[in-house]
């Protein structure tokens, strides 16, 4: 066994500890994580300069930024960064994860993690606190083992990638980015060179409404809006047959989709619906942008066969809008991530992400090649039995030492290489 999987599991219960504690702070998106940035700032001091940067209120003017269904202040809360020492003559990385999670308002439980064999439980436990608790069992075994790096290393840990990713898009406008960068969320330690994109959409139509007795003088909203639904499933059609065989997609049955939400309508029983707001979302691979797919989705509503609701229709993109990206799998990141993975002991499968997350803010906004990487299965992410095994956590931390040593470089040779 070498010296890095050795080290690795000589500080694992630490690790298993950090991730509890994590989990305990109920750090809601867009409300709840001043106090669990605190205590990661707090942590991670011991490996080199930290920084706590606040979010300046002017982001909400952004383009990319995204508007949530709570009014978000950014008074407290704050992302982190440490700067890992190096000496400045090697390649540059960021490794990147989020510390809010979503609500758990059907789970009592979830901010009081639960250990189960090698399983450990709790809201964020996969999505993305495991993935912090990687990042810190990685800098653990660095600095046990004395390593000194030639580039330079950044571990961020940003609020609201829930939300939308203000978070990663404010530490992107601040200035601070690397020559590449590594986006911890679950993917069953596959390394995700590409990220489907999602854009949601809210579908508002006015009918004209009247009592049931005379239903005939009016007009029903909730009719006219399941003629868009049925339009958009005509689109969501089109969109997966010009999506077929997008390269790092191939293997998943249906990458793209089109989905509906949430429905609310205005009226009584025994009157005509007179307003409807539907909401949903489309998922899209890189073969389109966010741009594209927003015009695509206009045209749906316009070219709809009933003249009323084209003229009595409001369509709005007020919410989540995450572009796709993609990169080429024979990149140099890629690579060194793949060996990494390979000398973990692990098969080293590069895919795409079908799930959306920050990576694309690194690539569309930052100009930087960026993967998916990390322990644990986005299936368990947002649910009731929300958990992540400490093994894959360990495993991960081994192939994050190796990514860090090969990309940034060492002065000396890294033991158990």
């Amino acid at each position: 066994m070498n010296q890095i999987k050795n080290t690795v599991a000589r500080y694992l219960t630490e690790t298993k500890e950090f991730l509890a504690e994590l989990i305990r702070y109920p750090s809601i998106s867009g409300k709840g994580e001043e106090e669990i940035q605190e205590m990661i700032a707090e942590r991670f001091s011991q490996f080199g300069q930290v920084e706590k940067l606040p979010i300046p209120e002017e982001l909400k003017k952004d383009p990319e930024y995204t508007f949530a269904g709570i009014e978000l202040d950014y008074t407290r809360r704050r992302n982190v960064v440490l700067h890992y020492p190096a000496s400045g003559d090697g390649h540059s990385l960021i490794l990147n994860s989020h510390c809010d999670v979503v609500d758990a308002p059907d789970w009592p439980e979830a901010f009081t993690p639960r250990i189960e064999d090698n399983l450990i439980y709790g809201r964020g436990a996969c999505d993305a606190k495991g993935h912090l608790a990687a990042i810190y069992l990685a800098l653990l075994t660095l600095k046990e083992l004395k390593v000194e790096l030639k580039g330079r290393l950044q571990v961020q840990s940003v609020i609201e990638e829930e939300v939308g990713g203000n978070g990663s898009l404010a530490i992107l406008r601040q200035g601070y980015c690397a020559e590449a960068a590594v986006v911890l969320e679950s993917t069953e330690m596959k390394i995700m060179a590409a990220n489907r994109g999602a854009v949601w959409f809210a579908f508002e139509v006015e009918g004209r409404s009247v009592h049931m007795g005379k239903s005939y003088q009016g007009v029903n909203a909730i009719e006219k809006a399941c003629i868009f639904v049925k339009a958009m499933r005509d689109y969501e059609q089109r969109l997966i047959a010009e999506s077929r065989n997008v390269p790092l997609f191939e293997k998943y049955t249906q990458p793209v989709q089109v989905n509906f939400g949430t429905i609310h309508g205005e009226g009584w029983p025994s009157m005509v619906c007179g307003r409807v707001i539907l909401e949903g979302g489309v998922g899209f691979l890189p073969n389109k942008s966010l741009a594209q797919v927003k015009e695509e989705v206009k045209a749906v509503a316009r070219n709809c066969s009933d003249q009323w609701l084209v003229d009595h229709h409001q369509l709005t993109f007020n919410k989540l809008h995450n572009d796709a990206y993609a990169i080429d799998p024979a990149h140099p990141l890629v690579k060194t991530l793949e060996k990494a993975v390979s000398d973990s002991g692990l098969p080293a499968e590069v895919s795409g992400f079908i799930v959306s997350c920050d990576a694309r803010l690194f690539n569309r906004v930052g100009g930087m090649p960026v993967v998916v990487f990390g322990p644990g299965s986005i299936s368990n992410a947002h649910s009731r039995t929300e958990n992540i095994d400490l093994k894959e956590i360990a495993l991960a931390a081994e192939v994050l030492v190796r990514t860090i040593a090969a990309w940034c470089g060492v002065k000396s040779s890294l033991p158990g290489v």
